[in-house]
C-alpha cells in the first residue's frame, strides 16, 4: 500500500509540474553493498542503518520534498520544482554527506556509500508515475554498474529503443 501512495504522490507532482510549467525530479537511491551490513553485523544494526539514513534524508530535504522507503535498502525521493542541475547539486552533496557519515548505534559502526539515480521532467509530459520511477531506477542501475557511490541522471543514459 505504501507503493500505491508513492505512485499517487509522484503522479500528483508530475501533474503539478505540468500545470505550473516547472520541473520535478524523482530519485531512486540505495545503500552500496547493504548485504554486507547484515552479514557482517546483525539485522538490528541493518535496521538501525536504514532508520539513520532515513533521518539523514529527512534532515537534508525541504518540506516540499518527500521520501519513502521503496523496499529493502532502496529509497524514493521526490524533489518538486527541481531541475536537472538542482537535482545533481543536491544529490552530489547528499552522496558526500552519507559517505562521510559514521553509522554508529553504540555497538556497531560502519561507513557506507550510496548509489543514486534520478530522472527529471519539465512542464507538459505524458509520462506516468510508474515510467518516471522506472527511469530513475535505470539511472540507479547505471550508477551501480559504473562502480557505485555516484549520482547518475536518466538524461545521461543512451535512450533505449523500447522507450
Amino acid at each position: 500500500y505504501k507503493m500505491r501512495w508513492a505512485y499517487d504522490k509522484v503522479q500528483q507532482e508530475i501533474n503539478r509540474a505540468a500545470r505550473g510549467g516547472h520541473s520535478v525530479s524523482v530519485v531512486m537511491m540505495d545503500i552500496d553493498h547493504f548485504k554486507k551490513v547484515n552479514d557482517g553485523h546483525d539485522h538490528l544494526f541493518g535496521s538501525y542503518v536504514l532508520k539513520d539514513l532515513a533521518r539523514v534524508i529527512q534532515g537534508n530535504t525541504r518540506k516540499t520534498d518527500f521520501a519513502a522507503r521503496y523496499g529493502g535498502d532502496e529509497f524514493l525521493i521526490v524533489l518538486p520544482e527541481t531541475d536537472i542541475a538542482g537535482s545533481e547539486k543536491f544529490l552530489e552533496r547528499f552522496r558526500k554527506l552519507v559517505q562521510g557519515r559514521d553509522f554508529n548505534d553504540g555497538r556497531h559502526s560502519i561507513r557506507l556509500t550510496t548509489s543514486i539515480g534520478f530522472a527529471t521532467v519539465s512542464g507538459e509530459t505524458d509520462l506516468d508515475a510508474k515510467t518516471f520511477i522506472e527511469h530513475a531506477d535505470k539511472a540507479l542501475y547505471q550508477a551501480k554498474a559504473d562502480g557505485r557511490n555516484r549520482v547518475v541522471g536518466y538524461h545521461t543514459l543512451k535512450s533505449d529503443s523500447a522507450a
